[in-house]
């Protein structure tokens, strides 16, 4: 049989056109239609792209051949376009047939240094130098997933360009996982170079594709909704002897093991466990290099994961605090170094529940689902710490698995099942529309009242 892209896009979402269309909020049910004809006549071309760009992947501030492909693709598309933004960043304006307010839409290009066991034909070969080592590189986060689904929805509001009440920021931002060691980037520096400037959005919206929902399904929590993560680095100094004579020194290895067994304490008997939860993971331990000689210092290194920046101010204070005495009581030394790369994502409260009826008309009934909190992180905060912002997950995993027996997100076998990208473009594509509707709406109520 041949594929037959409209059939397939009604399956996937598991309803009929008609009530999608028919029971809008704001959009209307003209412009939600072409929405939806859109997206069925795209959603190959998406797959496309999501494709090559699964196949060229590269690591943060180094998007150039993925920020090249959107950029030309906006171009094409008549929309206002600057290049490198944060350096490999790719921002778009789309100015509206009506006046009205600005929305911003994201999505993140760069790859991870993983080396792919996908399987699939279109899995990606490349390496690269990463930190001074050889690494694999591959799309295992899905935000190869996340800018096809962007440029597509661009693609959608150009069409319906002379109906928006109002203008799109179409953001496309390097390095969301973090940045190459010794440079800047991501979120943070995008929105410290101005892209949220000229115009101000008044809303954000962003997602994020995902093994732990089924394709049809998304998903959302207002508030925190993802942590906080810090990096630890925590410098044990003692004083080197021989092994055979521990008394003639200071072992900063036992002294580390102390340490770390203390922290333990901080979350499990210190904080409380009722207000928000606190995760602190050391995932390194460096010293020595021979078992007869204890070294001269010992460098641990690990995360804390908060959702809340008071508790966290907390934390860190009780983290120095500790193994400062710790390291004392055995005639030691502790230096402690805490970066924070990732804020927590909060989703502005008013504005998620304004778009709750956008993403339950697209999810469709029993199909939108409140999230538990995530203790993974996203640089989408930053966006959140100057406006409004609704960050959400979109399922990938295929109809009739069950999402914890699939590889998640990062794992080198993770796998996109591709009919969630129509899922995708559709909210986003409807959350811009609706947010501008609704804020034109209220923009001309309010002139009247006056």
């Amino acid at each position: 049989m041949p594929f037959d892209p409209r059939l397939a896009l009604l399956l996937t979402l598991g309803l009929a056109l008609t009530p999608v269309v028919s029971t809008l909020a704001f959009a209307g049910e003209p412009l939600a239609a072409e929405i939806e004809r859109r997206t069925v006549e795209i959603e190959p071309r998406v797959i496309e792209w999501r494709r090559d760009i699964h196949q060229h992947p590269e690591l943060g501030n180094r998007e150039l051949r993925t920020a090249k492909l959107v950029a030309d693709h906006l171009r094409h598309l008549g929309l206002e376009v600057t290049t490198g933004v944060a350096h490999t960043g790719v921002v778009a304006l789309l100015r509206g047939g009506r006046s009205g307010p600005v929305v911003a839409l994201r999505a993140d290009m760069d790859a991870l240094p993983v080396v792919e066991e996908s399987g699939l034909p279109f899995a990606s070969q490349v390496k690269t130098v990463d930190e001074g080592k050889e690494v694999g590189v591959a799309h295992v986060c899905g935000h190869d997933a996340h800018t096809a689904i962007l440029m597509g929805v661009a693609e959608i509001l150009v069409a319906i360009r002379a109906d928006l009440p109002g203008t799109v920021k179409f953001i496309f931002q390097p390095a969301e996982e973090g940045p190459p060691a010794g440079e800047d980037g991501g979120a943070a520096l995008m929105v410290r170079q101005g892209v949220l400037d000229n115009p101000r959005p008044q809303a954000i919206f962003g997602l994020h594709v995902t093994n732990r929902h089924t394709v049809g399904k998304l998903a959302y929590r207002p508030g925190p909704a993802m942590a906080a993560a810090d990096i630890l680095r925590i410098v044990v100094r003692g004083r080197g002897t021989h092994g055979a004579k521990p008394w003639a020194g200071v072992d900063p290895i036992v002294t580390a093991a102390e340490i770390i067994l203390g922290l333990q304490t901080i979350a499990s008997r210190q904080v409380d466990v009722t207000l928000e939860p606190t995760i602190m993971s050391i995932g390194s331990i460096q010293g020595g290099n021979r078992a007869n000689i204890i070294p001269e210092s010992v460098e641990l290194s690990g995360t804390l994961r908060t959702y809340d920046e008071g508790m966290k101010r907390d934390i860190h204070e009780r983290i120095r605090r500790k193994a400062r005495l710790i390291a004392e009581s055995a005639g030691a030394s502790a230096e402690v170094t805490i970066d924070s790369p990732y804020k927590v994502t909060i989703n502005d409260e008013r504005l998620t529940e304004r778009m709750l009826p956008t993403l339950r008309r697209v999810a469709g009934d029993g199909n939108l689902l409140l999230d538990p909190k995530q203790t993974v992180s996203e640089d989408f905060s930053f966006y959140q710490e100057v406006i409004p912002g609704l960050f959400f997950y979109v399922g990938v995993t295929a109809r009739g698995m069950d999402p914890k027996q699939t590889a998640p997100n990062h794992s080198p076998r993770f796998h996109v099942d591709e009919a969630g990208l129509a899922v995708g473009m559709r909210a986003m594509a409807q959350l811009a529309v609706d947010y501008l509707e609704s804020a034109a709406l209220a923009d001309t109520r309010g002139a009247q009242a006056r």
